[in-house]
C-alpha cells in the first residue's frame, strides 16, 4: 500500500480528540450518498414516465398517419392501401375521426368518434387486447366506449346511446327561400364493449364504431380521414416516411408519432433536464462539505504535515495524502448512494406504493425504468466533483512551510 494512502486512511479513523472531524466526514459521505441516490431514483422515474407514456400512446395510436392535403378526407382509399403495401411497412388501416355528442339517460358528453375496420385495426394497434368487457363487434350499430366514459355515464355492454352529429340540410326561411344549414342528426348505437387503454384522456373521450357507420355519421361515402400505418422500428420513421412520400407521389401528408406528440415529449425532456440540474446541486453541496472537511483536517494535522516534510516527503506526496482522503469520502458516498438508489428503484418498481391521479398523470402508479447510461454519468460526475473538491485543501497542505508548522505547533 502507498504510504500516502495509508496515512490518508489513518486520518479518517476516529479518535476521541478528533471525533468532530470524523462526524463531519460522515456527514460529507451522507451528503454525496443522498445526492447520488436522489439523482438515480428521479431520473429512473422520469425515464419510466417517458417510456410508459410512449408505449401507451403507441398502443392506442399508429406509428404513422397518411392524411389528405390540409387534413381533408381521402377518397378512393383502397388504391392508397395497395400502394402503401409496396413499402416496408408492417400493416395499414383506414380510419375516420371526428367529434360528436354522446347522450344517455345519465348525461351527455362530447367525445371523439373513431371509425375503424376491426381486422385491419388489430394489426396496427393493440385495441383488441384492451377490451375489458364485451367484444370488438360492431354488428347491429355497435359502439366501443372507454372505461372512464362508461363509468361516468353508467354504461354497460348492451346499453343504448344516442350520437348527435352535424348534417347539412335545406331549411326554408319561407316558402320560396331555402337556406343550407347544419342541423343535428341523431343515431342510436348499442354498447358492445368497453376498453381500457390505461390513459385517462382516451378512456374518457374516445369511442369506436365501424368504418361504415362513421362514414354515415360524417357523410364521407367511400372516403376516410386517413390511413394509420405500423412500421417495423419506431426509431426509423424518417426513412419510412421518405419511402412512403416517394411511392405515393401525391398531395398527401405523412405525420409521425413523434410529430403528433412533440409537445408532450419535449416537456418531459425539459423536465428531466431541470430535475437533473436541481438535484445535481445536492452533490455540489456535498462536494463543498468534502472541501471543508479536508480544510479542517489540514488545520488539525499541521504539525504532522511539518514532520512529514522535515522527513523528506515531497509536496506532491502531501497533496496526494489529502486527495486520497477526499476521494475516499467521495467514493464511499457514491457507492452507498448507488446501492441506495438502485434499491429504491427496485422497491418502487416492485411494490408500486406511490399512487398517482390518473386524470392528471395519464397513469395510476409511479413508473420506473433504470437507464444505466444515466447511472454511469451520475457516478462519474459525482467522483469528478469529489476529486475537484480536494484540490484546494490538498494544495494548501502541500504549500505549508515545515519550519513554521513545527514552530507554532
Amino acid at each position: 500500500m502507498l504510504y500516502e494512502l495509508f496515512i490518508a486512511l489513518r486520518h479518517l479513523r476516529s479518535k476521541q480528540k478528533e471525533r468532530f472531524i470524523s462526524v463531519i466526514s460522515l456527514i460529507s459521505i451522507a451528503g454525496v450518498a443522498l445526492g447520488v441516490a436522489a439523482l438515480i431514483i428521479v431520473l429512473a422515474v422520469m425515464n419510466g414516465f417517458e417510456h410508459d407514456l410512449r408505449d401507451k400512446i403507441l398502443g392506442n395510436k399508429a406509428h404513422l398517419y397518411v392524411l389528405g392535403p390540409g387534413g381533408s378526407a381521402i377518397p378512393g382509399y383502397q388504391s392508397l392501401l395497395n400502394t402503401l403495401k409496396e413499402t416496408d411497412i408492417v400493416a395499414a388501416a383506414p380510419f375516420i375521426e371526428g367529434q360528436v355528442i354522446l347522450s344517455t339517460k345519465y348525461g351527455t358528453r362530447g367525445v371523439v368518434v373513431r371509425g375503424i375496420e376491426p381486422k385491419l385495426e388489430s394489426k396496427v394497434t393493440i385495441l383488441p387486447s384492451q377490451i375489458s368487457s364485451g367484444s370488438l363487434d360492431f354488428k347491429g350499430r355497435g359502439i366501443l366506449v372507454g372505461q372512464e366514459l362508461a363509468r361516468e355515464l353508467g354504461l354497460e355492454p348492451g346499453d343504448e346511446v344516442n350520437i348527435f352529429s352535424p348534417r347539412e340540410r335545406d331549411i326554408p326561411l319561407d316558402e320560396s327561400t331555402p337556406v343550407l344549414a347544419m342541423v343535428p342528426q341523431v343515431d342510436k348505437f348499442k354498447v358492445t364493449g368497453i376498453f381500457t387503454s390505461g390513459m385517462y384522456e382516451y378512456d374518457s373521450s374516445l369511442v369506436y364504431v365501424s368504418l361504415e357507420e362513421a362514414q354515415n355519421l360524417f357523410h364521407l361515402p367511400e372516403a376516410v380521414s386517413g390511413i394509420a400505418v405500423k412500421i417495423p422500428n419506431i426509431y426509423e420513421t424518417s426513412a419510412i416516411v421518405s419511402q412512403i412520400e416517394e411511392v405515393l407521389k401525391g398531395p398527401y401528408w405523412v405525420r409521425t408519432w413523434k410529430e403528433i406528440n412533440r409537445n408532450l415529449f419535449s416537456a418531459l425532456k425539459l423536465e428531466k433536464t431541470v430535475m437533473f440540474i436541481l438535484l445535481a446541486l445536492i452533490v455540489c453541496v456535498a462536494a463543498f462539505n468534502i472541501a471543508s472537511t479536508l480544510i479542517m483536517i489540514v488545520m488539525e494535522k499541521t504539525r504532522e504535515i511539518g514532520i512529514l516534510k522535515s522527513m523528506g516527503s515531497k509536496a506532491r506526496s502531501i497533496m496526494a495524502i489529502f486527495m486520497f482522503e477526499g476521494l475516499t469520502i467521495g467514493l464511499f458516498g457514491v457507492i452507498i448512494g448507488l446501492l441506495g438508489g438502485l434499491a429504491g428503484c427496485e422497491m418502487l418498481k416492485r411494490y408500486q406504493f406511490v399512487k398517482l391521479p390518473s386524470d392528471v398523470y395519464y397513469i395510476s402508479t409511479l413508473p420506473v425504468k433504470i437507464d444505466y447510461t444515466d447511472v454511469l454519468t451520475i457516478v462519474v460526475a459525482a467522483l469528478c466533483l469529489g476529486i475537484i473538491s480536494t484540490l484546494y485543501p490538498a494544495w494548501s497542505a502541500a504549500r505549508l512551510d515545515p519550519v513554521r508548522a513545527l514552530r507554532y505547533e
